[in-house]
């Protein structure tokens, strides 16, 4: 899509064929496209079936009546911030007291669409032409222009000094895919962290993946996951320097780091805990392994063991019935004793492909049981942990 064929999707031809499209499978386009060519220009009809299959996808990150009345790019899809997240970070700075933010690499507005739905003032800037009018033309679709001001600008040229606050998203993808080099992000993490520290407040989103070490001492450092999936991470200027935290959503749920040392490795208990991805990659394993009494399995594996269930929201519990080497012969004989049709496989510090394991050891004649193994090590030993979730039972 260029800038001319999205221009036409604004017309009322344009308008009047995106409804037409709404919903179209993918097995129905062929057809579609010939019926609508008869009628109408050839690019209009791309651009509209291209529009209406962006929809469907975005419709997993903004909702079904978001995605419905806006517009995408590919990339705006792949590299928007889920509304869920985006949320919660507008309800943060709203809380510190924000009124104003400057949105910087504000891509398709997903973040400037957040922000003004809770009361905040947005100047939205990115330099692609397409991309800047298709953040316009979703501020006005959902009613939120009067609050969004979306510019076509270098962001490194633009004066922040009359915004509350700076929010910047550098573009980790380039042409040949993700990027994980932050000097390598568009612009580069070291710009946006000088930029940050200019202003009162700042928040800056990148991968969650980040090493710590990177994460500079002005900063707060949050991981944040979305129904257990890691989303992204954010660095934080003007709240608390140095504090780590993982916020999990829905809820949002928050553990803050107090600086704990790692955990010790003890034998493996009745109940192993899985923490959630954003408790692990903001090394807090250590908090919720002194929330539940609890050790490591391994001193370089993020799964604690304890002989109490004591639920945590920061980490699902399972209860473990069987431990064993790794020997997928016994894995087999035991899930056939125990009636197993189902069977879920997790693995850290394995090398195993869990959709192999579970073809080779589930039984022909599937059960009516279901049940999880872990493939993990155990004191450096490859090691099978066999169990299911854990509920705490009536006294």
């Amino acid at each position: 899509m260029n800038d001319v064929s999205f221009a036409s999707l604004l017309t009322p031809e344009g308008r009047a064929l995106l409804d037409e499209v709404r919903g179209t499978e993918p097995a129905q386009e062929l057809a579609v496209a010939t019926r609508l060519r008869r009628d109408h220009p050839a690019e209009l009809v791309s651009a509209a079936l291209g529009q209406a299959r962006l929809r469907q996808r975005a419709a997993a990150k903004f909702g079904a009546e978001d995605a419905e009345r806006m517009f995408f790019t590919p990339n705006g899809v792949e590299q928007s911030t889920r509304t869920t997240v985006a949320t919660h970070r507008a309800l943060r700075l709203r809380s510190l007291g924000v009124r104003s933010v400057t949105d910087l690499c504000s891509g398709i507005g997903g973040d400037a669409i957040a922000l003004a739905r809770a009361g905040i003032r947005v100047l939205a800037v990115d330099r692609d032409p397409l991309t800047v009018a298709v953040a316009h033309a979703n501020a006005e679709a959902l009613g939120l222009a009067d609050l969004i001001e979306v510019r076509e600008a270098d962001v490194t040229e633009v004066d922040t000094q009359a915004y509350d606050a700076v929010f910047v998203d550098p573009a980790r993808r380039g042409g040949r895919g993700r990027i994980f080099d932050p000097e390598a992000y568009s612009p580069p993490l070291s710009w946006a962290i000088a930029t940050a520290l200019k202003a009162p407040l700042a928040a800056l989103k990148i991968a969650p993946g980040i090493p710590h070490e990177a994460v500079p001492a002005e900063a707060e450092a949050e991981w944040i996951s979305d129904a257990g999936d890691v989303k992204e991470a954010v660095l934080w200027f003007g709240t608390e320097p140095g504090l780590v935290r993982a916020t999990l959503l829905p809820g949002p749920r928050e553990l803050r780091g107090r600086g704990l040392p790692d955990p010790a490795v003890r034998e493996v208990g009745r109940y192993l805990y899985e923490p959630d991805g954003a408790v692990i990659r903001a090394h807090l394993v250590a908090e919720v392994a002194e929330e539940v009494d609890g050790g490591l399995v391994d001193e370089t594996i993020a799964y604690i063991t304890a002989d109490e269930l004591r639920p945590t929201p920061y980490a699902s519990a399972y209860e473990i019935t069987d431990r064993l080497p790794f020997n997928v012969k016994k894995l087999k004989a035991l899930l056939r004793e125990r009636g197993v049709g189902v069977l879920t496989v997790k693995k850290r510090g394995s090398a195993v492909e869990p959709e192999e394991l579970r073809k080779k050891a589930l039984p022909k004649s599937h059960g009516p049981h279901s049940a999880t193994v872990f493939l993990t090590r155990v004191a450096g030993a490859p090691t099978m942990l066999l169990g299911h979730p854990a509920q705490r039972h009536a006294s």
